[in-house]
């Protein structure tokens, strides 16, 4: 699929917990569920965003992660999913919603995260990314990103075909948008209805009027396992069935419905050619088991902390309240990373040079597994949580964050650092920071990429191999940031971009 598909909207957290009931509770008659497996999944904006990369689109998603726990463990999955994520700062808590199941069957949805934080301004990558794409979906969960004002601004402008998946609590659509997808009971929440009018008729009532409201091209109201109704301006409905009869979960289906026809709209499908899509799309997806069936494997939770040594300023949950304080003190955040395999004096002499660009220093810590998938299965000689607490150790670092994955994109998407230090083997004396791995990622918030210069002699590599204790090659940071070798804490050459000056 060419093209770039921009999906606009909040993202939650949502956890299916499965279990066996087989007594009550002694104190209160209510079913006791023994848990028996638990998985986490990008859900609302994020959830549609997955739909869309799964079926093989380039996906940026515009959404506000919180500082805290959840906000980290959607950035993974997301990463995980092949989702781009240009991320807004948001105030309060991650929104989760968790889903006690038995049996295939939902017991209990118990949601967290309290009132809807404010989400912060885009940046102008942000907005450029919203004018270059081939479609997009706004997937409105009425928690604030949708109303924001310069987005709202950019969504008008843009000239690529616009779906809105709307929300009884959020906003009006922008004017102009090419498809509203709402479904049957948003509508009446939307449009009042008609006493004693049928299904269909009230259907189509509220489509026409949200329409009009909306000025929008085309509003199609999804009818469950019916399949959809399409309105177009001063056209009979379309009624478009599904294929055949599905039953199972149909959590969602909402979501895949309005990602498949944003796909259609980005080939340069017709409005009405790219509902009938969607809803066989829908449909199948449901039949096919829903959204456990339909999702990449769930990855491995972030470590919220360690034990023993440094434990307080090791894990997620020490990153974040690290940023909660410092951004409220209006602070700046600077973060660097690597594996960090046999701690030695260059490492310490770049952490030095790295704490005094800001008001604290976070270090991305790649895991035992990271390592071992980067440099070969004798790595690393020491454990995670040993480096992590050595780390933590340092009077130069603040906090630690072990990351998973062979980049620290997905850290860094949740972390929004202001400046990500790198090593100065990447200074070309040109200062071209596109030749920076992380420098593109970085843009996605206004944030910089700066380099420190290093002293020769010092390796990690080169210490094991004079040990005995076997070889290794490759740079010894996931990122390409050489941490084998040490580096002069020089901050006062420290340039953005990675211009060292003489």
């Amino acid at each position: 699929m060419r093209g770039l598909v921009v999906v606009v909207g909040d993202t939650l957290l949502d956890r299916d917990v499965e279990g066996v009931v087989n007594r009550l509770c002694p104190d209160s008659p209510v079913p006791v569920l023994d848990e028996t497996a638990a998985a986490d999944r990008p859900g609302g904006a994020g959830l549609a965003a997955v739909f869309a990369a799964a079926q093989g689109a380039e996906v940026v998603l515009v959404t506000a992660l919180a500082d805290d726990a959840g906000g980290a463990r959607l950035s993974a999955l997301l990463a995980a999913a092949g989702v781009q994520v240009y991320p807004l700062t948001l105030s309060g808590a991650t929104p989760e919603k968790v889903r006690l199941r038995a049996r295939g069957r939902v017991l209990l949805r118990h949601d967290r995260g309290g009132v809807p934080g404010e989400p912060g301004q885009p940046s102008d990558e942000v907005l450029r990314v919203i004018g270059a794409a081939s479609a997009v979906l706004v997937s409105d969960y009425g928690r604030g990103v949708a109303r924001q004002p310069a987005l709202r601004a950019a969504l008008a402008a843009t000239r690529a075909p616009v779906v809105w998946d709307p929300h009884p609590r959020g906003p009006a659509a922008v004017p102009g948008v090419h498809l509203a997808t709402p479904n049957e009971s948003e509508v009446r929440e939307l449009v009042p209805t008609l006493p004693g009018a049928s299904r269909l008729a009230t259907a189509s009532r509220g489509a026409q009027g949200l329409r009009r409201r909306w000025r929008a091209g085309a509003v199609a109201v999804t009818l469950g396992g019916d399949g959809a109704l399409l309105c177009h301006a001063g056209s009979t409905p379309l009624v478009v069935p599904t294929p055949g009869s599905a039953e199972g979960d149909t959590c969602g289906a909402g979501d895949r419905f309005a990602a498949s026809a944003s796909l259609a709209l980005a080939q340069g499908a017709l409005v009405s050619e790219a509902v009938q899509a969607a809803v066989a799309d829908a449909s199948a997806y449901v039949a096919g088991g829903g959204v456990a069936a339909a999702l990449p494997p769930p990855v491995k939770s972030a470590p919220t902390g360690v034990v023993g040594l440094g434990g307080d300023r090791v894990g997620v949950a020490a990153v974040a309240t690290l940023l909660a304080d410092v951004r409220a003190a209006g602070g700046t955040v600077v973060a660097t990373g690597g594996c960090f395999d046999l701690l030695h004096a260059g490492h310490v002499a770049t952490l030095q040079a790295a704490r005094q660009l800001g008001d604290c220093l976070i270090v991305c810590l790649n895991s035992d597994a990271s390592v071992a998938g980067l440099k070969g299965p004798d790595r690393p000689v020491m454990s995670e949580g040993d480096r992590a607490r050595l780390l933590a150790a340092l009077s130069c670092v603040d906090a630690v964050m072990i990351f998973d994955e062979s980049t620290p994109e997905a850290a860094l998407s949740w972390l929004r650092p202001d400046i990500w230090v790198k090593g100065g083997d990447y200074a070309s004396g040109g200062g071209d920071a596109a030749a920076l791995p992380e420098a593109e990622v970085l843009r996605r918030w206004d944030g910089h990429t700066v380099v420190v210069p290093y002293l020769d002699g010092r390796s990690t590599t080169d210490m094991i191999a004079r040990s005995g204790q076997g070889h290794a090659t490759g740079a010894c940071c996931a990122t390409g940031d050489p941490t084998e070798r040490a580096r002069i804490a020089v901050p006062s050459s420290v340039t953005p971009g990675g211009e060292r000056t003489r």
